[in-house]
């Protein structure tokens, strides 16, 4: 299953792309120098990218793979190289200019994706929140990270950007964990509007949302939040940072994650009930 840990810096997966590298020339029965020399490399060049001192191009793992034989493993390599610089992204700097910034430039991903997918372990999913959720939790986002206050001009950013969900030709699968029913955020006035939009959102043409029972039994623990954009690509929201997964093998397995935590979850009248008791307890 993916962990965040496996994430923890661009060195890290320049470290793992130089040993995969390693061990396909080993496989392939000769060491360093002599796929230089095939490549018609200088024999040092074989050596740094061996020792992570240099990062490949996508034109050197090309022919590293080609020479030994393992051109399939050619796309993951160069997608992992790719996201090395930009996978993980601590949420200071994403901020540093204040919350509406950070909403706006999620625009192009969002017009170009046909099929999202999202898992949320601890709250409503963006493209469901009511203004009153959203406000309140920007405004805790605000205060926790300590950057600029522009959380009203952020909320009408949010709430604009999530209007696609209604506009047609795309499709939503939602994940929620119960408890993110009742994790309170802002009043219970807030809540409770956000809850009757959450009921609300069960029947819109386009969003499929699943609700994880707290009791259900499943094959996958919780995790921390992804949204999976047309298979394509992978955002995995931790405390202070934001990954991204754009190599083959790593999406495959947070697909298979989303598959099975789906097969667990409730939909329709039975995803009603368990918003109507969130609401219940309320008060």
């Amino acid at each position: 299953m993916p962990s965040t840990t496996s994430f923890s810096s661009a060195e890290a997966v320049r470290r793992e792309v130089a040993v995969r590298l390693r061990e396909i020339c080993r496989d392939a029965g000769f060491n360093g120098r002599e796929l230089a020399l095939r490549a018609g490399w200088h024999p040092s060049k074989s050596s740094r990218i061996i020792n992570a001192l240099t990062a490949p191009s996508d034109e050197d793992i090309r022919t590293w793979c080609r020479l030994c034989g393992a051109e399939e493993q050619t796309a993951d390599l160069i997608a992992a190289t790719r996201s090395a610089d930009s996978m993980y992204v601590e949420w200071r700097r994403l901020q540093r200019g204040g919350l509406t910034r950070l909403q706006n430039s999620y625009l192009p991903l969002f017009e170009r994706t046909e099929v999202f997918r999202v898992y949320s372990s601890s709250l409503v999913p963006g493209f469901l929140q009511s203004r009153d959720y959203a406000t309140a939790l920007l405004s805790a986002i605000t205060r926790f990270h300590g950057t600029p206050d522009d959380v009203e001009r952020a909320v009408e950013a949010r709430l604009a950007r999530s209007r696609i969900v209604r506009e047609g030709g795309r499709r939503f699968a939602l994940l929620m964990e119960e408890s993110v029913l009742r994790h309170r955020i802002g009043d219970a006035d807030a809540m409770r509007g956000q809850l009757a939009e959450l009921s609300a959102a069960t029947e819109l043409p386009a969003v499929a949302l699943g609700i994880i029972p707290a009791g259900a039994a499943r094959e996958v623990w919780p995790l921390e939040t992804f949204s999976v954009y047309d298979g394509e690509r992978v955002e995995v929201e931790t405390l202070t940072a934001s990954l991204t997964v754009t190599r083959p093998r790593e999406i495959a397995h947070y697909l298979d994650a989303f598959e099975k935590l789906s097969a667990t979850a409730v939909y329709g009248d039975r995803a009603r009930a368990l918003i109507a008791s969130a609401r219940d307890a309320l008060g």
